[in-house]
């Protein structure tokens, strides 16, 4: 995928991925940013033309105008879509990138047509409590986002070694930066008030899980499937919170489902 630095409403300065022919998909990342040759975007690419742009506090992408609140961050959302006079696209959102996918279907129920959540946050339980990601080490990691954390970890740190003091160092600095954006939605706990606007959602709506996904619970697919009318669920198995970099074919076939 190509990228490019776009100005966004005078307010942002946004690193935008871009790639592949067909009906457009407007990506929504989670808290940890998208992967190095991003695996999951580049199979979305074989189907649709994938426009993914990285919030502020990732990579390169800046703010004069910094995300404050849950609206901040799903306005954001559409003013990237309105920058880049995206047609009706796709919305697709995984972890955090689904909770701002859903705030946006939610806001503006006319103009989302079709929805893909990928394990998303924006819901809290009680009885089943997400762990708190911002407490987590670095090589804490695998084996709370991965079914198979010992074939996949790599990807996290794009092969890099968590025991190289210089590495950790840089992830650590990048992280922190990233943390701090998506803190303000997920910390302390990754709740604004979603549930009571999720009954707004008209979009034909697929929600996608790891059937072992230990951050966020596939009992909170249960929670999403009641909050939107007409969503319907797919459980993928031997996948935990990063299915779809574990199951990434069985995902986008799943996503490619709301064109049947």
């Amino acid at each position: 995928m190509l990228s490019r630095l776009i100005d966004v409403a005078g307010r942002h300065q946004v690193r935008v991925y871009e790639g592949g022919s067909g009906p457009q998909l407007l990506y929504m990342h989670g808290a940890g940013g998208l992967l190095a040759n991003d695996p999951f975007l580049a199979r979305l690419t074989q189907h649709y033309r994938v426009t993914a742009p990285l919030l502020p506090g990732y990579e390169d992408s800046d703010s004069s105008a910094p995300l404050r609140t849950m609206l901040d961050f799903t306005l954001f959302g559409f003013d990237v879509w309105e920058t880049l006079k995206l047609d009706e696209p796709m919305l697709v959102g995984h972890s955090m990138g689904g909770m701002i996918a859903a705030e946006m279907a939610a806001l503006d129920n006319s103009s989302v047509k079709r929805l893909a959540l990928i394990c998303p946050a924006g819901l809290w339980l009680d009885a089943q409590p997400i762990p708190d990601l911002f407490a987590k080490l670095p090589f804490e990691l695998p084996e709370l986002l991965f079914y198979d954390p010992k074939k996949h970890a790599a990807l996290l740190s794009a092969g890099g070694d968590f025991n190289d003091p210089e590495f950790l160092t840089d992830f650590l600095v990048g992280n922190a930066r990233r943390m701090g954006t998506a803190g303000k939605i997920l910390f302390p706990i990754p709740d604004r008030g979603l549930a009571e606007r999720m009954y707004r959602i008209r979009a034909r709506t697929q929600i996608i899980w790891g059937a072992a996904d230990r951050l966020i619970p596939p009992i909170y697919a249960e929670q999403f499937a009641a909050g939107i009318a007409g969503s319907h669920v797919t459980m993928i198995p031997e996948a935990g919170h990063m299915v779809p970099y574990e199951q990434t074919v069985a995902v986008v076939s799943s996503i490619t489902k709301l064109h049947n």
